[in-house]
């Protein structure tokens, strides 16, 4: 998490947290950038005027503390990087426009979300972007908002979104731009960190067994062997499902479970149907979740988030898988609630993505097949300039390893909505994927609705 102290003799001290500076050095030797968003689709009739709407979201930017800020270097002595204010930035510069290109529809939009997320943002300015997608009329259809995962993870990234829409930032914001601190500020509060830290080593131990223990330990079961395992490469393309959150919520209830657990269900029935395609087949599939270990939804939280391994054994309808899936989420969340590995060990995971080692090692990893991560978004529907919002799809690239495909999943005024992040060579039936994903969630829905009625 990031740090925020009170310099001395100079302004405040943010510091960027342990994973962060991992996640930076993750992009080496040409990797995709690790980068997420969220791609806002507004309902059908004539959308806002594109010129307009982007003096809005530039306006609402300048009262986002952590969009006018960067990330930057300190003397050495003085600790980890700070985030501070950037005088010269122009928030407009952020946003742009984009015409859709023909026939506009959700494929054409995603696919080009994908181009969007994928292009790094540049590194001389504050980390996130906003494109506004334009119909031939010139009228905004889609907004692609892309921020790095080093401003923020999976909630903290929801709260930027939500800061942008209405009503916006409220109008008590802090004196921009803040002084920076000094080298005396800097050193004199890493020294106090080192100390602390000093203090905090039984615990650190005590926590970093605790995590380990719940990404699967030092020697954890061997995900079977398949093709859901394959080096991936830097291409990245994604497909949407779309469910009724209230019937995903009942069946899920009616079961002793939670949304979370019929969402598992869903993407292992998904994977079985992609596997038998293929002519494949496994006993049981290993399923990394993302659990947050932080409640705090603020821009500002860092990448507070650490992987949960399930294993889900491979069952024939939802409603059985479903029943098999229930509990395995609750029983291993209280080991995943501690800090990230990345955070306990940041100076080796540091060292080893930058040398390569760490792709080295994710293009081999057996301790998964697949990874789900679900976000909790707002329930009402939210509007931007006064335009409703209709859905909202997550999106996000990264570092994939060998896992071909993965799941993204955000909850938004009444719907679940899921994305398929794939690599398109090693995962050619994309349309094939999605509408399995959508048949086991509809499937699932639909049996709350029958029980209902029985």
């Amino acid at each position: 998490m990031a740090v925020v102290a009170r310099g001395a003799e100079s302004g405040p001290i943010e510091r960027a947290s342990a994973a962060d500076l991992v996640m930076l050095a993750m992009e080496g030797n040409g990797r995709s950038p690790e980068q997420m968003g969220a791609v806002l689709v507004f309902g059908p009739g004539p959308g806002p005027d594109a010129v307009a709407m982007r003096r809005e979201l530039a306006d609402r930017a300048r009262r986002v503390a952590r969009l006018r800020q960067r990330l930057v270097r300190v003397p050495p002595g003085c600790g980890r990087r700070i985030w501070v204010d950037d005088p010269s930035d122009r928030p407009e510069d952020h946003v742009r426009l984009v015409s859709s290109p023909a026939p506009g529809d959700e494929r054409t939009l995603l696919d080009l979300a994908a181009e969007i997320i994928a292009d790094p943002l540049p590194r001389s300015r504050p980390l996130w972007s906003a494109v506004l997608v334009t119909d031939r009329a010139g009228r905004t259809a889609a907004l692609v908002l892309v921020v790095h995962h080093v401003l923020a993870d999976g909630i903290g990234g929801l709260s930027i979104l939500t800061s942008l829409l209405d009503p916006g930032p409220d109008g008590s914001t802090r004196a921009f731009p803040q002084p920076r601190p000094g080298p005396g500020a800097l050193a004199a509060d890493a020294l106090s960190e080192r100390l602390r830290a000093l203090t905090r080593v039984r615990a650190a131990w005590r926590d970093l067994r605790a995590t380990v223990t719940a990404a699967g330990g030092l020697h954890p079961p061997v995900a079977a062997d398949c093709s859901l395992l394959h080096p991936t490469g830097r291409r990245c393309r994604f497909a949407v499902a779309h469910v009724d959150l209230a019937a995903l919520r009942a069946v899920a209830h009616q079961h002793g479970g939670t949304v979370n657990d019929a969402l598992l269900a869903a993407v292992a029935g998904a994977l079985r149907s992609l596997l038998r395609r293929r002519g494949e087949s496994v006993a049981t599939f290993r399923i990394a979740v993302m659990v947050t270990t932080s409640r705090s939804a603020s821009p500002g939280s860092g990448n507070l988030v650490a992987p949960l391994v399930i294993d889900l054994p491979n069952k024939g309808d939802p409603v059985t898988q479903l029943t098999e899936t229930v509990g395995r989420v609750r029983a291993g969340r209280a080991s995943a609630t501690h800090p990230p590995v990345l955070a306990l060990l940041f100076p080796v995971f540091r060292l080893l993505a930058a040398v390569g080692l760490y792709r080295a090692y994710m293009v081999r990893q057996r301790r998964m097949h697949t990874l789900v991560s679900n976000v909790r978004g707002p329930a009402r529907q939210l509007t931007l300039a006064g335009t409703p919002v209709q859905t909202i799809i997550p999106v996000g690239v990264g570092e994939a390893g060998n896992l071909t495909v993965s799941f993204l999943a955000l909850s938004y005024a009444g719907s679940l909505t899921v994305t398929m992040a794939v690599d398109p060579e090693q995962v050619p039936e994309l349309g094939a994927l999605g509408a399995a994903l959508q048949d086991e969630l509809e499937a699932l829905a639909d049996s709350a609705a029958g029980s209902r009625r029985a």
